[in-house]
């Protein structure tokens, strides 16, 4: 055990973004194996903090603490922004950082930009889920995403990861600008791939067998049970878009039973509505390795979004950045280590001056 600080360094996006691309498939499985590290009782992952403010009711700072053990082993902090209001100034809604902290110590040891990350590891945990809960795996994909900003990007790219047949790809957004925006990028992704844009919720649904929220909906804005007749799977991933009759009628996984219920998401909703949770059949953990059966009705994935994931993800992001030299090592960060050493040296000046 050393008893010196760790050195600190700070990973910027770009480094973040060159460390994570093109390794999708290594992502989904480092996020699959924290889900079983959660599983098995190997992290600590208390209650999200939400600091909101009076004067922007729609502006929110959530704090996500986490620690991890097994064979990762690290302990931090996400401080996730969302500010809707940026979009008006041509900035993205939320912002992020991610603290890293030595376990042995508790000394932070790395920040880290951390939108890419977050996105990535929402993106990631939506393809662990269509992993193991794609009944039709010889079927072409028809998938159908609502919501057409920065999670929709991700998600697109981490679910073609998996090496799924995809037929065809369908998008709605409240802004024509942004599914169009989307839909270039998902031909540049995919060139040849089908895309259209749709005028409503309700032809996405109704017309795709894979279903993805990615809004920034507030509260649930989707309340047809008889759109989701097709028994569609349903990547609930921005948790509040759906009405509890539609959770009610499904077969309903998440990935924390007590997480997802709070903060009025859907099924937290539902919650509230029936007096019980006994609609949620399990967690993402449970399922992985299961066979999954056909479907017999909609299939809801709501992810409320675990800081172990961050953890996980930041932690092998900042390790491959130094190991490319993409990390900057800031000389000196922690100071007066010593309990004596350091005021001695400060007064020994003015002694020798007197």
């Amino acid at each position: 055990m050393s008893n010196a600080a760790p050195e600190f360094a700070v990973v910027s996006g770009a480094a973040v973004h060159d460390v994570l691309a093109g390794a999708e498939r290594e992502i989904i499985d480092l996020v699959e194996r924290a889900y079983l590290l959660h599983a098995a009782g190997q992290t600590t992952n208390p209650p999200s903090y939400f600091l909101r403010f009076p004067d922007k009711p729609t502006a929110r700072i959530i704090a996500l603490p986490a620690a991890v053990r097994g064979d990762v082993g690290v302990d931090g902090l996400k401080w996730v922004s969302s500010y809707p209001t940026n979009v008006e100034r041509g900035l993205p809604r939320a912002s992020a950082v991610l603290l890293l902290n030595d376990v042995e110590t508790g000394y932070p040891y790395a920040c880290l930009e951390a939108s890419i990350i977050s996105a990535t590891r929402t993106a990631a945990s939506a393809a662990v889920a269509l992993r193991h809960l794609n009944a039709d795996t010889g079927t072409p994909l028809s998938i159908g995403i609502i919501g057409a900003g920065l999670i929709a990007r991700y998600t697109f790219r981490y679910l073609r990861a998996l090496g799924l047949p995809i037929e065809r790809v369908g998008i709605h957004d409240r802004s024509a600008d942004y599914a169009a925006a989307l839909a270039a990028h998902i031909g540049r992704q995919a060139p040849g791939m089908p895309v259209q844009v749709a005028g409503s919720a309700e032809e996405i649904i109704t017309g795709h067998h894979l279903i993805v929220f990615t809004t920034t909906a507030p509260s649930p804005h989707v309340a047809e049970v008889a759109w989701f007749a097709h028994n569609p799977l349903v990547l609930h991933l921005s948790l509040r878009d759906l009405d509890p009759s539609i959770i009610l009628a499904a077969d309903n996984v998440v990935d924390d039973v007590e997480h997802v219920l709070q903060a009025d998401t859907s099924v937290h909703l539902t919650e509230q509505r029936t007096g019980g949770r006994s609609f949620i059949r399990a967690t993402l953990a449970e399922v992985i390795g299961e066979r999954p059966a056909k479907r017999m009705r909609p299939v809801v994935f709501s992810p409320f979004g675990l800081g172990v994931l961050d953890l996980v993800v930041g932690d092998h992001v900042f390790r491959k950045a130094v190991a490319a030299g993409r990390a900057s090592f800031i000389n000196g960060f922690f100071s007066d280590l010593s309990r004596h050493h350091a005021i001695d040296e400060q007064q020994s000046p003015r002694k020798s001056a007197k």
